[in-house]
């Protein structure tokens, strides 16, 4: 590697750990932000509804991969897109990064990246709460293809998160939560398979098919409770890198547009 592409990847590594250090001390925040909305969604879908049983005692079997999926998916977009809208508007820390020995699309993978980190993170973390609270079985044999499964969700979700970071002025932030996020979060098949519906619902079948999250919520599933409907794995990987690939270089164009302007 020649000299100037051992600069920047120390740069990029030092930016990302200074990223990391920052979330270390945000620990609190960070955990709150994570964890309770998709405990009390668990708590309230699979443990009071199935215990009054409004669900099938099976239904937390379905839930909590998709659960996991969600949290890892949209936690990357959120980390990702959040600090964008702040860097670019308010904080304008986004200039200093640019002046560092790095090009300005290594800044851009740094930002998906670090959001994909803080994304697995409270996927990881949901696994715990979810057998604490539930009975549930797992295939553990299907762990590492889950892993797999959730570092491309969490990768798609931070290039997802690109392209709203970068394209969404700040003073509609709130707007866009509203607008983008529940809709990313009804129609992710976190709740369901996807494979469940039926031609009554083709429309929505449909839609769901064109949400990224839908595909991690699936890939969790098939590895960890197969028994359940659920797309197949190769599929599921494919999407995943196609999404990487299309979102990601849509925000890597937009990142350049705003951080030239």
């Amino acid at each position: 590697m020649s000299r100037p592409g051992v600069t920047q990847l120390r740069t990029f590594n030092a930016i990302l750990w200074r990223d990391v250090f920052v979330t270390g001390r945000e620990l609190p925040s960070f955990l709150a932000q994570v964890i309770i909305q998709p405990f009390f969604i668990l708590f309230i879908f699979a443990k009071v509804l199935g215990d009054i049983g409004y669900v099938q005692d099976d239904f937390a079997q379905v839930l909590l991969p998709g659960i996991i999926a969600m949290n890892g998916f949209l936690g990357a977009l959120q980390n990702t897109t959040l600090p964008l809208v702040l860097d670019f508007s308010w904080t304008r820390e986004i200039e200093d990064r640019l002046l560092a020995p790095i090009s300005i699309p290594l800044v851009a993978v740094e930002k998906i990246v670090f959001g994909a980190i803080r994304g697995f993170v409270a996927a990881v973390l949901m696994v715990p709460v979810g057998f604490v609270m539930l009975d549930v079985s797992w295939a553990w044999e299907g762990i590492p293809g889950a892993l797999l499964v959730i570092v491309l969700g969490c990768l798609a979700g931070g290039s997802v998160g690109m392209v709203i970071g970068t394209s969404v002025p700040a003073r509609r932030v709130n707007v866009m939560f509203a607008v983008i996020l529940t809709p990313l979060l009804f129609t992710g098949s976190a709740q369901f398979p996807w494979r469940s519906l039926s031609d009554d619902l083709l429309w929505f079948k449909v839609v769901c098919a064109l949400n990224p999250l839908t595909y991690v919520s699936e890939g969790m599933r098939a590895e960890l409770v197969p028994a359940v409907p659920h797309i197949p794995l190769p599929v599921v990987l494919a999407v995943l890198v196609v999404a990487i690939a299309g979102f990601g270089g849509l925000g890597l164009r937009g990142f350049m547009k705003r951080a030239l302007d």
